[in-house]
């Protein structure tokens, strides 16, 4: 059974990212030392053969998809489960907040997609709908509540299926790369700006200590440049979110992009703040074999983030 969720929701210490041009797998192994990534592994994909979309079918060549997971999948132990990250645009995520939280898991799942049936672009009827608890506060909770066509995510199953594992765990890329800071030893405290970025699309999430506050996901034809965007986003931190000054501003797939450097200088200028690029080898240890480039640290992020979830999640 698939579910999106930030922090909750045991996965397999082996996961895949289906992401539009490759796949991506990992293995990380829990050792007295910490966690070591025993096996790491990406091919291309054939252009269009996936495309991350909302309201419209994502795997567009099946069997070239389900081939490349299976080579993948024999360089990292050949699992028969995985954990999955996918696009962020593949999942619409909005904050919701309760005055009153009820009881019962099922009454509260109901008034979750009750609440967000309006603005999801299908039928609720036809939606998996995943949550997280978000803030608490004096007048209310707030859960951070993520929702999918149902039959899109049947396709990212069907595809590793294909291939001979079971994805137990569907989740988003940037959430993966919030567990990835989050399972460091320097995890920022306070308030923090993440940007998150791929060829086709690119994310923004404040987060509050562990909780998100804030999350927009946007496409590459997109209006305005990104730094424009980051800047819209501080300034709406300031004036309606309390913001007191974010304590970091993290990068992770800039170079990946293509422009990493480019990009961390264009946000640090807009936000006159330091910005710094995620190195997940402060939260993990590779093997000898494998390279630290940075291209390869920013696919490895998300893929670590959350494997070392599931470990919190299932001790």
């Amino acid at each position: 059974m698939s579910a999106f969720s930030l922090h909750d929701a045991a996965a397999p210490p082996a996961v895949l990212e289906i992401a539009g041009g490759r796949v991506s797998g990992v293995t990380v192994d829990l050792r007295s030392s910490g966690p070591v990534v025993s096996a790491y592994a990406t091919e291309p994909l054939p252009p269009g053969a996936v495309v991350p979309a909302l309201n419209a079918l994502n795997v567009l060549d099946r069997a070239a998809v389900s081939g490349t997971i299976t080579r993948v999948l024999a360089r990292i132990g050949r699992p028969r489960r995985v954990g999955l990250v996918v696009a962020d645009p593949v999942a619409k995520v909005s904050l919701v907040k309760l005055q009153q939280v009820p009881a019962r898991v099922h009454d509260l799942e109901q008034v979750l997609r009750w609440q967000v049936r309006k603005s999801a672009p299908f039928s609720i009827d036809d939606a998996q709908v995943g949550y997280d608890d978000g803030l608490r506060a004096d007048d209310g909770q707030e859960f951070v509540v993520t929702t999918a066509r149902r039959d899109v995510i049947a396709e990212y199953e069907a595809v590793c299926a294909d291939a001979g594992t079971h994805a137990g765990i569907v989740d988003l890329s940037t959430f993966n790369v919030a567990n990835a800071v989050l399972a460091g030893a320097s995890a920022p405290s306070g308030d923090w700006l993440l940007v998150n970025v791929a060829t086709d699309w690119a994310s923004i999430a404040i987060m509050r200590g562990a909780h998100l506050i804030f999350f927009r996901s946007r496409g590459a034809d997109g209006e305005g440049t990104l730094a424009d965007l980051v800047h819209q986003t501080a300034m709406y931190y300031e004036d309606r979110l309390s913001g007191a000054g974010f304590r970091r501003v993290l990068l992770c797939g800039g170079a990946s992009a293509g422009d990493a450097e480019p990009l961390r200088r264009s946000l640090s200028e807009r936000l006159a703040s330091a910005v710094d690029v995620i190195d997940p080898t402060q939260t993990v240890t590779l093997t000898d074999r494998i390279t630290a480039a940075p291209g390869m640290l920013d696919l490895l992020t998300p893929l670590v983030g959350m494997a070392l979830r599931s470990r919190e999640a299932a001790a």
